[in-house]
């Protein structure tokens, strides 16, 4: 399967969640057992064959894909959450989004430093929440191995937020 099949099935929402905003709904997607398991498995492809050893999933529509390809890799799955909603000891980082300003965390011992991490979600656009989720990874002594995500909005340019940390994403827009 091609991954014009995942294009064709994601729908534009205009205006969503505020005027201006074209919003690229997975939903579609999600809710095709075929195209979401294919998604995982393009997802999955992105390692190159690279040992993963923690999957870091960001909130919130990255933690579908990133469990489950987590699941897949035999990896740990790490959550990246908005703030307030870790239990446990965390680290913090606020950045730019492009709505509006936020915080995410990670639990302090989530990722141990060295190991080997692929970090999922379903969307890269200004590169604001991957850039804070790289960052707090760092401050842990993670081994990025590779940012991958379903959709790119290259036109925002997000990946030059993420440094030298390879980037792949399954659709372009």
């Amino acid at each position: 399967m091609s991954a014009d099949l995942l294009r064709a099935a994601i729908r534009d929402v205009v205006d969503f969640p505020q005027p201006g905003i074209v919003f690229k709904d997975i939903t579609p997607v999600l809710a095709d057992g075929h195209l979401f398991r294919e998604s995982i498995s393009l997802l999955c492809k992105t390692t190159g064959g690279a040992k993963i050893d923690k999957v870091v999933g960001i909130d919130a529509r990255g933690f579908i894909f990133a469990a489950a390809v987590a699941d897949r890799l035999g990896a740990g799955f790490v959550p990246v959450r908005k703030k307030g909603k870790l239990p446990w000891k965390t680290r913090q980082t606020a950045y730019s989004l492009e709505y509006g300003q936020s915080i995410v965390e990670l639990h302090e011992d989530a990722v141990k430093p060295g190991e080997s991490v692929l970090v999922v979600d379903d969307l890269l656009a200004t590169g604001g929440t991957a850039a804070a989720a790289v960052k707090l990874l760092d401050e842990l002594g993670a081994n990025i191995v590779r940012i991958s995500v379903l959709i790119e909005l290259a036109f925002l340019n997000g990946r030059s937020k993420l440094g030298a940390h390879p980037v792949s994403a399954i659709l372009t827009y």
